[in-house]
């Protein structure tokens, strides 16, 4: 089942961040600190819950606006400022937005709805090897994220790695991999099931412990029909593993969690 929602991608730092690094890889940049980036805007799809198995279209935008030696990136619903000069290290502040589970399906529908969670944390980053212009380089990042909005009042923690395959002019391809662990709190805010819920939905009383709840990878590629203006897209999918694995939520739905977009981007 497909379903339309006006929301931006807000599904985590790898899908955007990956199609951002893919953009930004395939554009030559000044040297003189002046203001420059690439913004692009598109559609994209993504699981209608954390564990879902419907889709739903969603727009697709993001940015990369550099001045000096500040990099803005804005993912969807999440945004970071890398502040290191450092062609290699990066590092800086990290805020974005986790969406309501309020209108879902069937059983799940019957649980209480979640609002939507504001996140707050950092990121810190490393690239390894690479030859002029990030070819065959090793991006790997951390980003930690903790809710600051009383919504789950959990800790999110991501390590990613991002492997820039391919940069000419006109084209750019990058691989990717994740894996993210979740606190116990998140966990049984959005896998878990208390007495009261399970009586009311008929799903069986669930009470998730903290660990790892998923791995991905996926694969991001630019073509560039000239230095202002081109396309990027990506696909990837996510396997939901360990307690959340297990939670009679994902049993409804899927332990496979893909995610896809397309945009056209224009670098200035």
């Amino acid at each position: 089942m497909l379903t339309y929602k006006t929301y931006f991608l807000g599904c985590g730092i790898v899908m955007a961040g990956a199609v951002l690094g893919t953009a930004a890889a395939a554009q030559d940049r000044p040297s003189d600190g002046s203001l420059h980036g690439v913004v692009a805007l598109g559609v994209g799809v993504m699981p209608e819950y954390d564990g879902a198995e419907d889709m739903r279209v969603i727009p697709f935008a993001f940015g990369d606006i550099r001045w000096r030696h500040v990099n803005i990136e804005v993912r969807g619903l999440r945004a970071r400022a890398d502040l290191i000069p450092n062609a290699r290290l990066s590092a800086g502040p990290v805020i974005g937005a986790r969406l309501s589970r309020d209108d879902a399906d069937g059983a799940v529908g019957l649980l209480p709805d979640i609002d939507t969670a504001f996140e707050a944390g950092a990121f810190v980053g490393y690239r390894f090897g690479g030859r002029e212009g990030g070819v065959g380089s090793l991006q790997t990042e951390l980003t930690v994220l903790r809710d600051v909005s009383s919504t789950h009042e959990g800790v999110l923690a991501t390590a990613s790695a991002s492997y820039y395959a391919v940069r000419k002019p006109d084209f750019s391809l990058t691989f990717d991999a994740q894996t993210t662990w979740a606190s116990e709190d998140y966990a049984r805010t959005y896998f878990g099931v208390d007495p009261a819920s399970s009586s009311a939905s008929g799903l069986a009383a669930y009470r998730p412990d903290s660990g790892f709840k998923d791995v991905g990878v996926g694969v991001s590629a630019g073509y560039w029909f000239n230095k202002s203006l081109g396309v990027v897209g990506r696909v990837g999918v996510n396997y939901l593993v360990g307690d959340i694995a297990d939670s009679p939520i994902t049993d409804l739905g899927s332990r496979w969690q893909p995610t896809a977009g397309i945009t056209l981007a224009y670098s200035f």
